[in-house]
Order: C-alpha cells, then structure tokens, then sequence
C-alpha cells in the first residue's frame, strides 16, 4: 500500500481523491474538481433538463453528464475504500505535508523548488504556480552540472583570478602606506612627547630650585625665631616659680639671672621680614606664551629661570597739587611746541621765497648753520611741510587730550 500515492492521487488536484466519482470513460476524479471543470467549460446551467457535454481532463474525450449534474456520477467505492485504509495506516516513510495533514508531497513546484501536496496547488500559496513530477524535473536537471561546470571554468574567472590579484596588491600598498603614515605619526609624537618631557623637567627643576631657596631663605629664620619663643617660654616658667622661692638670697640671684637672660633675649636682634615674590609665574607663562605658541615652535620656548626676589615695588602715590603742576608743564611744553609747529607752517603755506626771509634771520643768530638749514629746507621744502603739519596734528590732539583730563 506504501507504494499507491500517484493512484490514489486526483490527476486534476494533485491531491488524495475525496469523493471519487467516475466518469462515462471510466476515469476517476473528485467530485469538486469535476465540479470546477465543469464550471470552468462554460456548460453547466442550473436547472437544465438535457444532458451536460463535458471533456474527460485525462483522455480529452467528450462524455454526457445527466441533468442532476455531477453529484449523479456514480461513486468509486472500491477507490474509496482503498483510501480510507491507506489512511489508517501507519506510513512512517511517506512525507505528507506540514500545512494540509494527510496530503503526500509528491508534486514538485518549479517556482519555489519544493515538493508540494495538491491542496498548496490548489487552495495553498502554491496555487497557479508552474509544477512538474519529481522524477521528469529531475530527468531535466541531470545534464545541469556539467552545463553549471563548463561555465564555472570559462575564460571570466581566470579575469575574475587576475583582478583579485590586482585587489590584493592594491589592498597590500595602501596597507603599507596606512603603516608608514601610522610610524610617521608615532615618531612625530614621540619625538613631541619627549621636547614636552624635557620642558616638563626643566619648569620642574626650576621650581625645586625655588623651594630650595625658599627653604634657605626661611628655614634658618623660623628656627632662629623658635629658639627665641622657646626660650621665652623657659624664663615665663622661672619667673613664674620665682613667687615660690622661700630664701631671699636665693630669690634676689635668682631674679638678677632671670632678668639677665630676659634682657639678653630682648636684645637678640629679630630677622626682617623680606618682601619677597615669585618671578615670573609659571602659570603666566603658560598661559601667555606657551599657549599660544604652534607646537612646531616649542622646543624653541625657553623656560625662564625662576626666582624668589625682591617684591617689585610700585610707585609712591602723587599727590594732588603735584599731579596739577606735572599736567600744568605738560600742556604748556605740549602748547609751545603746538605754536612753533603753526608758526612753521604759516610760513610753508605761501611760497618758498619765506625761506631766503628765514635765512636772513637765522644767519644773524645762528650764523654757523644758517646756510646749512637753507639748503637742507629749500631742496626738501614738500617733506618738511608735510612733517611739520602732521606733528602740529598730532601735538593739537595731545594738547586737548591734556586739557581734558586737567578739566
């Protein structure tokens, strides 16, 4: 019985028969597939009283359906019976279909390559889709693999060999040039790092040298000034316990001791106290000047020596009428120059004939240069009027500015 799936199985739906009814030319199919090819041939009216023409789908010969239709077809009941055993039983090596329990897969779809049952041709997704028997689809497809190896083994592939070579030396170059720019960055940052740790150091060592200083500037100070306070506090605890001497010899050299000591301490001359800074900050500095150098430019930066010196100190306050009197003499200077400026101009606005004027009365006070100056004015007579104008400007802003501020 395993082996009677393709005679059990409907020519039509590709399925178990359900319902077999035979035909006048003894062919056998499902009553509901009779049904949809009758429908299908345009033949079937409802209610009519002659015979129905229908064509037989296996032997294409033309049969009559009497008038009751095809539920008057008589039934296959030894097909019938047949099937229902065979569906009793146990068939542990028939593969039915997960979707339709019961159905064999025993027809092959060509479109999504897969056996398939008749009820996935029929009412499943596989409906309208192009089949094919296992076996004939298989026949077909014998002669593919060397088809497939021939075409494997053309001429594209040895091209298709040449241009992976070709990927693989250009991947293996660039893959050089990505190493060589990667050492190129290393050895630029290495060499940045160690112009940076040597910086680094030298403003290290440079303040160690100022807290060097600073300990030898305090230190002996503070220690000084501990021995002070200790012996201090040593004759506070004696003149304390002199109230507690009982024999007055003992008491007057004990107090003649005391105030010795008391008197010798007051005279220990005290340290002074140095106005003193750290020169330059380093935190100016940075900020300042290594901040905004390029980084090309840092090992041309120099790290200034830093020293604990005097405080630099600032100029003493000036008093009032004193800052009167320095404006006063300013203004005035500022207006004298002013006026000889104008008065050098006025003479430069006429003509150059104010020159041999300005000759004559120089060379009856300043006989030894007078001819000089003549010379020197008339032969760059433009310049020096283009000078004099642009320093009488500059002295009439200056003037106001100072007039201002006094006002």
């Amino acid at each position: 019985m395993h082996n009677f799936e393709e005679e059990l199985t409907c020519s039509i739906c590709y399925s178990i028969f359900e319902d077999p009814r035979v035909l006048p030319c003894s062919h056998t199919f499902c009553r509901n597939c009779l049904e949809n090819v009758l429908q299908a041939s345009g033949n079937f009216y409802m209610w009519r009283p002659i015979r129905i023409p229908l064509k037989c789908p296996n032997c294409r010969s033309t049969v009559e359906i009497p008038p009751p239709g095809i539920e008057s077809l008589p039934i296959n009941f030894a097909l019938r019976a047949i099937i229902e055993k065979y569906q009793q039983e146990d068939r542990p090596d028939v593969v039915t279909c997960p979707e339709h329990p019961g159905q064999p897969l025993n027809v092959y779809c060509l479109q999504d390559r897969q056996l398939v049952c008749g009820h996935c041709l029929t009412i499943g997704q596989h409906h309208g889709h192009p089949i094919d028997d296992l076996a004939s689809a298989y026949g077909k497809e014998t002669e593919s693999p060397a088809e497939l190896l021939e075409q494997l083994t053309d001429g594209h592939w040895t091209q298709a060999c040449l241009l992976i070579e070709q990927l693989e030396q250009q991947k293996a170059h660039f893959e050089e040039i990505v190493q060589s720019e990667k050492d190129v960055v290393l050895h630029y940052f290495k060499k940045l790092n160690d112009i940076l740790d040597l910086k680094k150091d030298a403003f290290l060592s440079a303040l160690h040298d100022v807290k060097t200083a600073i300990d030898e500037e305090y230190s002996p100070q503070i220690e000084r000034m501990k021995e002070i306070r200790e012996e201090q506090l040593e004759l506070m605890s004696l003149t304390t316990a002199l109230g507690e001497e009982e024999s007055p010899l003992k008491f007057l050299e004990k107090v003649h001791n005391v105030r010795q000591r008391v008197q010798a301490l007051k005279q220990r001359k005290l340290p002074i106290v140095k106005p003193l800074e750290i020169y330059p900050q380093i935190g100016q500095v940075l900020k300042k000047e290594w901040s905004r150098t390029e980084i090309g430019r840092v090992k041309k930066l120099t790290v200034p020596k830093i020293k604990l010196s005097p405080q630099r100190t600032q100029c003493a306050p000036v008093s009032k009428e004193e800052k009167k009197t320095e404006e006063f003499l300013k203004i005035l200077s500022i207006f004298i120059l002013t006026l000889l400026s104008g008065m050098l101009i006025f003479m430069f606005l006429f003509n150059k004939h104010m020159l041999p004027i300005l000759n004559d009365m120089s060379s009856v006070y300043f006989p030894a240069v007078s001819q000089s100056l003549y010379h020197i004015l008339s032969s760059n007579v433009d310049t020096v009027k283009e000078t004099v104008c642009h320093a009488y400007h500059v002295l009439k802003g200056l003037m106001w500015d100072a007039l201002s501020s006094c006002l």
